[in-house]
């Protein structure tokens, strides 16, 4: 992460989301893939299938507990380190495998501009950091997970899945420590998203722009989309 100091006269703030932003499509379930092995990952989805389509359906809460029961099932005893050093991997094969030239074209933009830029989303933080640094994205911020006094994952939470509310709050607090909190007419916050889980981030920019592939037809279509939006 950048210093304070560095960032606090940037003339603008970029928050991009991941997984159907940055990314194309999803990442959890080929990361939970890659640290416990497709075959126990298959088991597990069917294992939980119904509250995980409960889940897709409902969104809000639903969503977070089956994930985070999801979780339970495959990290829990897991040693953090061996588990950080696959995500590191796996980073770095997910953007090679999944990224979206267009939006990372405009992350790139922002940062010549000497904007501020952040990624947030409501993937596990171990990956989503590296996705950040490689980048070159100033901070990030994903879902926490728990970790025990032996050094192990629980497979629960630490804090709040990184959705929704939980995005914006988690966004607000990072500014403030990169030191860029204040954001308004003199300095805009640019807002990249594609799905429900964004809306409240998109909700609060000052510019925020609709990336999801279904246009009009999405969850955001009420949003400017990314030709409509220029730095």
């Amino acid at each position: 992460m950048d210093s304070p100091d560095h960032l606090r006269s940037a003339p603008a703030v970029a928050a991009f989301d991941l997984d159907g932003t940055l990314t194309d499509g999803g990442s959890v379930v080929s990361w939970l893939s890659v640290v416990a092995g497709p075959r126990a990952v298959r088991r597990a989805l069917l294992a939980h299938a119904p509250s995980l389509v409960v889940g897709a359906v409902r969104s809000g809460t639903a969503a977070d507990d089956a994930k985070e029961a999801l979780f339970s099932a495959l990290l829990a005893g897991r040693a953090l380190q061996g588990v950080a050093e696959a995500s590191s991997r796996f980073a770095d094969e997910h953007l090679r495998a999944h990224v979206r030239p267009e939006i990372v074209h405009r992350l790139g933009e922002h940062l010549a501009a000497g904007h501020a830029v952040v990624l947030v989303s409501a993937s596990p933080s171990l990956y989503v950091d590296r996705v950040a640094h490689r980048l070159g994205a100033h901070g990030a911020v994903g879902t926490e997970l728990e970790v025990d006094g032996a050094g192990a994952l629980t497979g629960r939470y630490q804090g709040r899945n990184c959705r929704g509310e939980e995005k914006l709050r988690r966004v607000v607090e990072l500014l403030a420590l990169l030191g860029v909190a204040e954001t308004g007419p003199h300095r805009p916050l640019y807002a990249y998203g594609n799905s429900r889980g964004d809306l409240r981030l998109l909700g609060a920019a000052d510019r925020p722009v609709d990336v999801s592939r279904l246009g009009r037809l999405g969850a955001l279509r009420r949003f400017p989309r990314l030709g409509e939006v220029t730095l």
